[in-house]
Protein backbone atom coordinates (compact mmCIF):
# COMPACT_ATOMS: atom_id res chain seq x y z
CA UNK A 1 0.00 0.00 0.00
CA UNK A 2 1.40 3.37 -1.07
CA UNK A 3 3.00 5.40 1.69
CA UNK A 4 3.49 2.55 4.19
CA UNK A 5 6.59 0.52 4.91
CA UNK A 6 6.98 -2.47 7.19
CA UNK A 7 9.75 -4.48 8.83
CA UNK A 8 10.13 -7.42 11.17
CA UNK A 9 13.38 -8.76 12.61
CA UNK A 10 14.78 -10.91 15.40
CA UNK A 11 16.12 -8.67 18.14
CA UNK A 12 16.59 -11.53 20.64
CA UNK A 13 13.76 -10.36 22.90
CA UNK A 14 12.33 -13.88 22.80
CA UNK A 15 14.21 -16.93 24.00
CA UNK A 16 13.30 -18.83 20.85
CA UNK A 17 14.85 -18.14 17.46
CA UNK A 18 11.94 -16.09 16.11
CA UNK A 19 11.28 -12.58 14.84
CA UNK A 20 10.21 -10.40 17.77
CA UNK A 21 10.43 -6.74 16.74
CA UNK A 22 8.15 -5.11 14.17
CA UNK A 23 7.83 -1.62 12.70
CA UNK A 24 5.20 0.20 10.65
CA UNK A 25 6.34 3.48 9.10
CA UNK A 26 4.23 6.07 7.28
CA UNK A 27 6.15 8.29 4.88
CA UNK A 28 3.98 11.19 6.06
CA UNK A 29 2.13 11.56 9.38
CA UNK A 30 -1.14 9.64 9.20
CA UNK A 31 -4.47 10.36 10.84
CA UNK A 32 -4.79 7.88 13.70
CA UNK A 33 -7.44 6.40 15.99
CA UNK A 34 -7.20 3.63 18.53
CA UNK A 35 -9.06 1.52 21.07
CA UNK A 36 -7.34 0.02 24.09
CA UNK A 37 -8.04 -2.58 26.74
CA UNK A 38 -10.41 -1.83 29.59
CA UNK A 39 -8.50 -4.15 31.88
CA UNK A 40 -7.50 -2.07 34.91
CA UNK A 41 -4.08 -3.73 34.81
CA UNK A 42 -2.83 -1.91 31.73
CA UNK A 43 0.55 -2.38 30.12
CA UNK A 44 2.94 0.58 29.90
CA UNK A 45 2.57 0.99 26.10
CA UNK A 46 -1.20 1.16 26.51
CA UNK A 47 -0.92 3.86 29.18
CA UNK A 48 1.46 5.81 26.94
CA UNK A 49 -0.60 5.17 23.80
CA UNK A 50 -3.83 6.45 25.34
CA UNK A 51 -2.17 9.82 25.84
CA UNK A 52 -0.38 10.02 22.49
CA UNK A 53 -3.39 9.05 20.40
CA UNK A 54 -5.25 12.16 21.61
CA UNK A 55 -3.27 14.13 19.02
CA UNK A 56 -4.88 12.05 16.27
CA UNK A 57 -1.63 11.63 14.35
CA UNK A 58 0.93 8.84 14.06
CA UNK A 59 3.86 8.16 11.76
CA UNK A 60 5.43 5.00 13.20
CA UNK A 61 4.45 2.03 15.34
CA UNK A 62 7.10 -0.08 17.07
CA UNK A 63 5.87 -3.47 18.28
CA UNK A 64 7.68 -6.14 20.24
CA UNK A 65 6.61 -9.66 21.14
CA UNK A 66 7.98 -11.84 23.93
CA UNK A 67 7.51 -9.24 26.68
CA UNK A 68 4.29 -7.40 27.59
CA UNK A 69 5.98 -4.57 29.54
CA UNK A 70 3.06 -4.83 31.96
CA UNK A 71 3.03 -4.56 35.74
CA UNK A 72 6.46 -2.97 35.46
CA UNK A 73 5.71 0.32 37.25
CA UNK A 74 7.43 3.60 36.48
CA UNK A 75 10.35 1.83 34.84
CA UNK A 76 7.97 0.22 32.36
CA UNK A 77 6.64 3.64 31.36
CA UNK A 78 10.19 5.02 31.07
CA UNK A 79 11.19 2.04 28.92
CA UNK A 80 8.19 2.54 26.62
CA UNK A 81 9.10 6.21 26.25
CA UNK A 82 12.72 5.27 25.53
CA UNK A 83 11.65 2.81 22.82
CA UNK A 84 9.58 5.53 21.15
CA UNK A 85 12.56 7.92 21.33
CA UNK A 86 14.87 5.32 19.76
CA UNK A 87 12.48 4.80 16.87
CA UNK A 88 11.98 8.54 16.39
CA UNK A 89 15.72 9.18 16.34
CA UNK A 90 16.39 6.33 13.90
CA UNK A 91 13.60 7.49 11.59
CA UNK A 92 14.29 11.20 11.93
CA UNK A 93 10.75 12.04 13.05
CA UNK A 94 9.09 13.54 16.13
CA UNK A 95 8.81 11.29 19.18
CA UNK A 96 5.18 12.44 19.51
CA UNK A 97 4.41 10.59 16.28
CA UNK A 98 5.67 7.19 17.48
CA UNK A 99 3.42 4.67 19.22
CA UNK A 100 4.70 1.49 20.84
CA UNK A 101 2.97 -1.84 21.53
CA UNK A 102 4.10 -4.92 23.37
CA UNK A 103 2.84 -8.48 23.78
CA UNK A 104 4.15 -11.42 25.75
CA UNK A 105 4.83 -12.35 29.36
CA UNK A 106 3.52 -10.01 32.09
CA UNK A 107 5.78 -8.76 34.87
CA UNK A 108 9.25 -8.65 33.33
CA UNK A 109 11.09 -5.47 32.35
CA UNK A 110 11.97 -4.95 28.72
CA UNK A 111 15.51 -6.02 27.79
CA UNK A 112 16.47 -2.50 26.75
CA UNK A 113 19.88 -3.52 25.41
CA UNK A 114 18.06 -5.56 22.75
CA UNK A 115 16.10 -2.48 21.69
CA UNK A 116 19.21 -0.29 21.59
CA UNK A 117 20.65 -2.55 18.89
CA UNK A 118 17.37 -3.75 17.38
CA UNK A 119 15.63 -0.44 16.70
CA UNK A 120 18.36 1.11 14.50
CA UNK A 121 18.65 -2.25 12.75
CA UNK A 122 14.95 -2.65 11.99
CA UNK A 123 14.77 0.77 10.31
CA UNK A 124 17.21 -0.48 7.67
CA UNK A 125 14.78 -3.31 6.82
CA UNK A 126 11.76 -1.10 6.08
CA UNK A 127 10.06 -1.93 2.80
CA UNK A 128 6.60 -1.93 1.22
CA UNK A 129 7.15 -5.66 0.68
CA UNK A 130 7.90 -6.68 4.28
CA UNK A 131 4.33 -6.94 5.59
CA UNK A 132 4.78 -10.68 6.26
CA UNK A 133 7.91 -10.00 8.31
CA UNK A 134 6.06 -7.48 10.45
CA UNK A 135 3.10 -9.84 10.92
CA UNK A 136 5.43 -12.65 12.00
CA UNK A 137 7.37 -10.46 14.43
CA UNK A 138 4.30 -9.62 16.52
CA UNK A 139 3.14 -13.23 17.10
CA UNK A 140 3.25 -15.04 20.43
CA UNK A 141 1.48 -18.42 20.56
CA UNK A 142 -0.13 -17.83 17.15
CA UNK A 143 0.57 -20.51 14.57
CA UNK A 144 0.49 -18.22 11.52
CA UNK A 145 0.34 -14.62 10.28
CA UNK A 146 -2.99 -12.83 10.16
CA UNK A 147 -3.22 -10.36 7.27
CA UNK A 148 -6.29 -9.16 5.37
CA UNK A 149 -6.42 -6.69 2.49
CA UNK A 150 -9.50 -5.35 0.71
CA UNK A 151 -10.03 -2.68 -1.96
CA UNK A 152 -13.02 -0.76 -3.29
CA UNK A 153 -13.87 2.31 -5.33
CA UNK A 154 -15.42 5.64 -4.40
CA UNK A 155 -16.19 7.79 -7.41
CA UNK A 156 -13.47 6.91 -9.89
CA UNK A 157 -10.75 6.33 -7.31
CA UNK A 158 -9.61 3.11 -5.68
CA UNK A 159 -8.84 2.84 -1.97
CA UNK A 160 -7.54 -0.01 0.16
CA UNK A 161 -7.62 -1.20 3.74
CA UNK A 162 -5.13 -3.69 5.15
CA UNK A 163 -5.31 -5.26 8.58
CA UNK A 164 -2.61 -7.12 10.47
CA UNK A 165 -3.33 -8.84 13.77
CA UNK A 166 -1.99 -11.21 16.38
CA UNK A 167 -3.97 -13.16 18.90
CA UNK A 168 -4.39 -16.78 19.92
CA UNK A 169 -4.85 -16.80 23.68
CA UNK A 170 -5.90 -14.40 26.43
CA UNK A 171 -8.76 -13.40 24.16
CA UNK A 172 -11.91 -11.94 25.61
CA UNK A 173 -12.63 -8.57 24.07
CA UNK A 174 -13.68 -5.65 26.17
CA UNK A 175 -13.08 -2.99 23.52
CA UNK A 176 -10.85 -4.77 21.07
CA UNK A 177 -8.50 -7.58 21.81
CA UNK A 178 -4.99 -8.74 21.03
CA UNK A 179 -2.98 -6.39 18.82
CA UNK A 180 -4.44 -5.26 15.50
CA UNK A 181 -3.18 -2.62 13.11
CA UNK A 182 -5.31 -1.22 10.29
CA UNK A 183 -3.63 0.73 7.47
CA UNK A 184 -5.68 2.57 4.87
CA UNK A 185 -4.95 5.14 2.17
CA UNK A 186 -8.15 7.21 2.50
CA UNK A 187 -8.38 10.85 3.55
CA UNK A 188 -10.50 10.93 6.69
CA UNK A 189 -10.70 12.99 9.88
CA UNK A 190 -9.47 11.53 13.16
CA UNK A 191 -12.98 11.78 14.61
CA UNK A 192 -14.62 9.96 11.71
CA UNK A 193 -11.89 7.30 11.77
CA UNK A 194 -12.50 6.73 15.49
CA UNK A 195 -16.26 6.45 14.92
CA UNK A 196 -15.78 3.95 12.10
CA UNK A 197 -13.21 1.94 14.05
CA UNK A 198 -15.45 1.72 17.11
CA UNK A 199 -18.39 0.55 15.00
CA UNK A 200 -16.31 -2.09 13.20
CA UNK A 201 -14.87 -3.28 16.50
CA UNK A 202 -18.30 -3.87 18.02
CA UNK A 203 -19.24 -6.22 15.19
CA UNK A 204 -15.96 -8.12 15.11
CA UNK A 205 -13.29 -8.04 17.81
CA UNK A 206 -15.88 -7.35 20.50
CA UNK A 207 -17.79 -10.46 19.47
CA UNK A 208 -15.07 -13.10 19.82
CA UNK A 209 -13.67 -15.13 22.66
CA UNK A 210 -11.15 -17.91 23.06
CA UNK A 211 -10.62 -18.31 26.78
CA UNK A 212 -12.55 -15.51 28.50
CA UNK A 213 -9.45 -13.52 29.52
CA UNK A 214 -9.16 -9.84 28.59
CA UNK A 215 -5.53 -8.97 27.88
CA UNK A 216 -3.60 -6.18 29.56
CA UNK A 217 -2.16 -5.04 26.22
CA UNK A 218 -5.15 -4.99 23.87
CA UNK A 219 -4.67 -2.39 21.14
CA UNK A 220 -6.60 -1.76 17.93
CA UNK A 221 -4.95 1.01 15.94
CA UNK A 222 -6.03 2.50 12.61
CA UNK A 223 -3.87 4.72 10.38
CA UNK A 224 -5.07 6.69 7.33
CA UNK A 225 -2.45 8.40 5.16
CA UNK A 226 -4.69 9.84 2.40
CA UNK A 227 -2.44 8.74 -0.49
CA UNK A 228 -5.34 7.37 -2.57
CA UNK A 229 -6.96 10.79 -2.81
CA UNK A 230 -10.28 9.26 -1.72
CA UNK A 231 -12.09 11.53 0.73
CA UNK A 232 -14.39 10.05 3.37
CA UNK A 233 -16.52 13.09 4.08
CA UNK A 234 -20.16 12.41 3.23
CA UNK A 235 -22.84 9.82 3.94
CA UNK A 236 -22.20 7.66 0.87
CA UNK A 237 -18.41 7.55 1.20
CA UNK A 238 -18.65 6.86 4.93
CA UNK A 239 -20.93 3.89 4.31
CA UNK A 240 -18.65 2.39 1.68
CA UNK A 241 -15.63 2.84 3.93
CA UNK A 242 -17.49 1.44 6.95
CA UNK A 243 -18.58 -1.66 5.05
CA UNK A 244 -15.00 -2.28 3.95
CA UNK A 245 -13.59 -1.73 7.42
CA UNK A 246 -16.22 -4.03 8.92
CA UNK A 247 -15.22 -6.72 6.43
CA UNK A 248 -11.51 -6.47 7.20
CA UNK A 249 -12.03 -6.50 10.97
CA UNK A 250 -14.44 -9.44 10.86
CA UNK A 251 -12.05 -11.49 8.72
CA UNK A 252 -9.22 -10.79 11.16
CA UNK A 253 -11.45 -11.65 14.12
CA UNK A 254 -12.37 -15.01 12.58
CA UNK A 255 -8.71 -15.74 11.90
CA UNK A 256 -7.92 -15.13 15.56
CA UNK A 257 -10.62 -17.50 16.79
CA UNK A 258 -9.68 -20.22 14.29
CA UNK A 259 -6.09 -19.93 15.53
CA UNK A 260 -7.11 -20.09 19.19
CA UNK A 261 -4.70 -21.94 21.43
CA UNK A 262 -5.46 -25.64 21.01
CA UNK A 263 -8.61 -24.90 18.99
CA UNK A 264 -10.02 -27.47 16.56
CA UNK A 265 -13.35 -25.82 15.68
CA UNK A 266 -14.81 -22.36 14.95
CA UNK A 267 -18.31 -21.84 16.29
CA UNK A 268 -20.78 -19.02 15.84
CA UNK A 269 -23.50 -18.78 18.46
CA UNK A 270 -26.50 -16.73 17.34
CA UNK A 271 -29.14 -15.77 19.89
CA UNK A 272 -32.32 -14.48 18.27
CA UNK A 273 -35.83 -13.70 19.46
CA UNK A 274 -34.58 -11.86 22.55
CA UNK A 275 -36.66 -9.21 24.31
CA UNK A 276 -33.83 -6.67 24.19
CA UNK A 277 -30.45 -6.14 22.56
CA UNK A 278 -28.82 -6.51 25.96
CA UNK A 279 -30.52 -9.88 26.50
CA UNK A 280 -29.28 -11.12 23.12
CA UNK A 281 -25.76 -9.98 23.98
CA UNK A 282 -25.80 -11.50 27.47
CA UNK A 283 -27.04 -14.89 26.32
CA UNK A 284 -24.69 -15.21 23.35
CA UNK A 285 -21.69 -14.00 25.35
CA UNK A 286 -22.34 -16.39 28.24
CA UNK A 287 -22.72 -19.38 25.94
CA UNK A 288 -19.52 -18.47 24.07
CA UNK A 289 -17.58 -18.21 27.34
CA UNK A 290 -18.89 -21.47 28.81
CA UNK A 291 -16.11 -24.01 29.33
CA UNK A 292 -18.72 -26.76 29.49
CA UNK A 293 -20.07 -25.79 26.09
CA UNK A 294 -16.56 -25.48 24.63
CA UNK A 295 -15.42 -28.89 25.90
CA UNK A 296 -18.62 -30.58 24.70
CA UNK A 297 -18.02 -29.17 21.23
CA UNK A 298 -14.42 -30.42 21.30
CA UNK A 299 -15.75 -33.88 22.22
CA UNK A 300 -18.38 -33.59 19.45
CA UNK A 301 -21.03 -34.30 22.06
CA UNK A 302 -24.50 -32.73 21.42
CA UNK A 303 -24.85 -31.90 25.11
CA UNK A 304 -27.46 -29.24 24.42
CA UNK A 305 -28.38 -28.80 28.07
CA UNK A 306 -25.10 -26.93 28.60
CA UNK A 307 -26.15 -24.35 26.02
CA UNK A 308 -29.62 -23.73 27.41
CA UNK A 309 -28.25 -23.70 30.97
CA UNK A 310 -25.69 -21.05 30.00
CA UNK A 311 -28.46 -18.91 28.54
CA UNK A 312 -30.45 -19.39 31.73
CA UNK A 313 -27.66 -18.04 33.94
CA UNK A 314 -26.73 -15.18 31.60
CA UNK A 315 -29.10 -12.66 33.14
CA UNK A 316 -31.17 -12.55 29.95
CA UNK A 317 -34.91 -13.08 30.08
CA UNK A 318 -35.59 -16.68 29.01
CA UNK A 319 -38.57 -19.03 29.11
CA UNK A 320 -37.38 -22.64 28.74
CA UNK A 321 -40.68 -23.79 27.20
CA UNK A 322 -40.25 -21.32 24.33
CA UNK A 323 -36.64 -22.09 23.35
CA UNK A 324 -35.65 -23.49 19.94
CA UNK A 325 -32.10 -24.78 19.38
CA UNK A 326 -30.47 -25.50 16.02
CA UNK A 327 -27.05 -26.77 14.95
CA UNK A 328 -26.60 -25.35 11.46
CA UNK A 329 -30.11 -25.92 10.02
CA UNK A 330 -30.87 -29.03 12.08
CA UNK A 331 -33.25 -28.54 15.03
CA UNK A 332 -32.51 -30.34 18.30
CA UNK A 333 -34.96 -28.54 20.62
CA UNK A 334 -38.30 -26.99 19.61
CA UNK A 335 -40.47 -25.09 22.07
CA UNK A 336 -38.41 -26.45 24.91
CA UNK A 337 -38.76 -30.11 23.89
CA UNK A 338 -35.83 -32.36 22.94
CA UNK A 339 -36.45 -33.96 19.55
CA UNK A 340 -34.92 -37.29 20.50
CA UNK A 341 -32.03 -39.57 19.67
CA UNK A 342 -32.42 -39.46 15.89
CA UNK A 343 -32.11 -35.67 15.87
CA UNK A 344 -29.14 -35.92 18.21
CA UNK A 345 -27.39 -38.35 15.87
CA UNK A 346 -27.76 -35.85 13.03
CA UNK A 347 -26.32 -33.12 15.29
CA UNK A 348 -23.37 -35.37 16.17
CA UNK A 349 -22.52 -35.57 12.46
CA UNK A 350 -22.69 -31.78 12.15
CA UNK A 351 -20.35 -31.44 15.13
CA UNK A 352 -17.63 -33.28 13.20
CA UNK A 353 -17.27 -30.19 10.99
CA UNK A 354 -14.58 -27.58 11.56
CA UNK A 355 -17.06 -24.69 11.45
CA UNK A 356 -20.48 -24.84 13.11
CA UNK A 357 -23.33 -22.39 13.63
CA UNK A 358 -25.50 -22.80 16.72
CA UNK A 359 -28.75 -20.81 16.85
CA UNK A 360 -30.78 -20.36 20.01
CA UNK A 361 -34.17 -18.76 19.41
CA UNK A 362 -35.66 -17.44 22.65
CA UNK A 363 -38.96 -16.63 20.90
CA UNK A 364 -39.56 -13.65 23.18
CA UNK A 365 -38.84 -10.68 20.91
CA UNK A 366 -37.02 -9.46 17.81
CA UNK A 367 -33.45 -8.77 18.94
CA UNK A 368 -30.41 -10.76 17.78
CA UNK A 369 -26.71 -10.91 18.65
CA UNK A 370 -23.90 -13.35 18.07
CA UNK A 371 -20.39 -14.38 19.15
CA UNK A 372 -17.57 -16.31 17.55
CA UNK A 373 -15.70 -18.77 19.75
CA UNK A 374 -13.65 -21.95 19.63
CA UNK A 375 -13.58 -25.23 21.50
CA UNK A 376 -11.25 -26.23 24.34
CA UNK A 377 -8.80 -29.10 23.87
CA UNK A 378 -6.03 -30.64 25.94
CA UNK A 379 -3.57 -28.57 23.92
CA UNK A 380 -4.92 -25.33 25.41
CA UNK A 381 -3.89 -26.50 28.87
CA UNK A 382 -0.51 -27.69 27.62
CA UNK A 383 0.28 -24.44 25.76
CA UNK A 384 -0.53 -22.26 28.75
CA UNK A 385 1.11 -24.53 31.31
CA UNK A 386 4.36 -24.22 29.38
CA UNK A 387 3.99 -20.59 28.21
CA UNK A 388 6.91 -19.17 30.22
CA UNK A 389 9.28 -22.11 29.72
Amino acid sequence: MKGYKFAGIRAEIKKKDQKDLGLIYCENPAVAAALFTRNKVMAAPVILGKEKIKKGLCQAVLVNSGNANCFTGDKGIQDAVSCAKMAATSLGISEDLVLVSSTGVIGANLPMDKFETGVPNIVTHLSENHVDDFAKAILTTDTHNKIVKESSIIGDKKFSIMGIAKGSGMIRPDMATMLAFICTDVNISALDLKISLSAANEKSFNRITIDGDTSTNDTLLALANGTSGVKINDTDSKKIFQDMLDKVCLKLAKMIVKDGEGATKLIQIIVKGAQSKLDAFKASETIAHSNLVKTAIYGEDPNWGRITAAAGRSGAQVVPEKMDLFFDEQPLVLKGRWLGEQAEKKIAQIMEKKEITITLDLNLGKETDSFLFCDFSEDYVKINAEYRS
